[in-house]
């Protein structure tokens, strides 16, 4: 299956480099300025500096050459994504799309596969997903991901395409528990850095976490997803890393939330977005999403950590 990569940012220059060591792949990206440089120089040195390109990648800015190829993932932001279908649905229509952002859209509560389906009904839609960081996998690190697709047959040629020396993909199905657990984590990590960067401790953190994951199951079973699913790579796998690491961006916006600093706005937080998001979406479905709404009032500022804790420590006693 011939590939390309839609998205010329940390995540999807790191796979494109993972899988063109395995055969020749296309990288998109939106600047020609930034293709002719990056093919030019054999490094993304803007946004991942240090990985230079294998051979078999090439570089283009337009959309027509890299949509030729069987499959697209597309590695751009969760709110940016339904521009980038409805501004190339030409190119895009009857392809295989895998989504390759965690989140959920703040104008609508979707996921990735359900904006591609409602954007390009005629597409063939799939998620790849899991706990990640672009440099590990640019530098060739082992990294296990979920690759989800409700359509078996396609999930079974994605794997086999998509796999590669460093990369191991586990199928599934549930496309809804995989989007849901990629958004979720991220809001749970978000209020991980926080308490950190507060100076809360460790034994904070990992009942945030705990309590955290009961969050996301609560509002993902609630929506269809599968538990087991959940209890994966796309659920508790990126959980674990995301709230433990400097890694994820979710987690340093948290960290300077807890010190009192000012986060460089020109960093993609997916969380933040996802937030509000899920924030809304459970008020309408009558979830109880305390964490979620704590760090709703760290982001607008209407609420001090102080007050945030003190809201949480002082809920009513229950069994576990």
């Amino acid at each position: 299956m011939s590939l390309s990569v839609i998205g010329a940012g940390a995540f999807g220059t790191a796979l494109a480099i993972s899988l063109a060591r395995k055969g020749p792949v296309c990288l998109w990206a939106r600047s020609e300025a930034h293709a002719g440089t990056m093919q030019a120089t054999r490094e993304n040195a803007a946004r991942l500096p240090g990985h230079g390109f294998p051979q078999a990648l090439a570089v283009t800015a337009d959309i027509g050459v890299a949509a030729k190829n069987q499959a697209l993932l597309l590695a751009v932001p969760m709110q940016k994504l339904r521009e980038l279908l409805t501004e190339h649905t030409e190119a895009l229509a009857g392809k295989t799309l895998v989504a390759c952002c965690k989140g959920i859209e703040l104008s609508t509560g979707l996921g990735p596969v359900s904006v591609i389906e409602e954007c390009l009904p005629d597409a063939r839609p799939a998620l790849l997903t899991g706990p990640s960081f672009a440099h590990d996998i640019a530098a060739g690190l082992p990294t296990a991901l979920t690759l989800a697709c409700a359509d078996a047959e396609l999930g079974k040629t994605l794997q086999q395409s998509l796999n590669t020396a460093n990369l191991r993909l586990y199928r599934s199905t549930d496309t809804t528990g995989a989007e849901l657990g990629g958004a979720l984590k991220n809001v749970i990590a978000i209020a991980c850095g926080a308490v950190i960067g507060a100076g809360l401790g460790e034994s904070a953190r990992a009942a945030l976490m705990t309590r955290g994951y009961a969050e996301m199951q609560r509002m993902a079973l609630a929506l269809g997803a599968r538990p087991e699913t959940l209890a994966g790579l796309s659920g508790f796998g990126d959980l674990a890393l995301t709230c433990t690491s400097e890694g994820s961006r979710n987690y340093r916006l948290g960290l300077s939330l807890g010190r009192g600093e000012i986060f460089d706005p020109s960093v993609t937080v997916e969380g933040a977005a996802t937030a509000y998001a899920v924030a809304e979406k459970a008020r309408t479905m009558q979830l109880d999403m305390p964490i979620t709404a704590c760090v709703v009032g760290l982001l607008d500022g209407k609420l001090t950590l102080d007050a945030a804790m003190t809201a949480l420590l002082t809920r009513p006693l229950k069994e576990e």
